[in-house]
């Protein structure tokens, strides 16, 4: 059985960190989870990234999965984010780095 890993937002909406699923496909295992766990885990999941073994599915939901393949649900960190298209500029606040040590 796939094992679905969750982590921040996504385990707190969801309320676990990991489930298992019986399904051979990304997307159905998704549906189920948006299924089992309601409207505040699927908001969560429509802004979060999906990762099939550790690196993004090659072939999206209709990804082949097989018994102890792990699923993990990586939200968006809070702060802002970095578009790679936008050279690494982060979106948001510019952090303060005058007062850092250095290393």
């Amino acid at each position: 059985m796939p094992r679905l890993l969750l982590f921040a937002g996504a385990a707190d909406a969801a309320g676990t960190r990991s489930d298992t699923f019986e399904t051979t496909v990304l997307g159905d295992l998704l549906a189920s989870a948006r299924a089992r766990y309601g409207s505040e885990f699927a908001a969560v999941l429509d802004n979060s990234r999906v990762w099939v073994n550790g690196d993004e599915p090659v072939d999206g939901t209709a990804t082949r999965l097989a018994a102890g393949d792990e699923v993990a649900v990586l939200p968006p960190v809070s702060g802002g984010s970095i578009d790679l298209r936008d050279r690494g500029r982060a979106s948001g606040p510019t952090p303060d780095v005058s007062r850092r040590r250095p290393s």
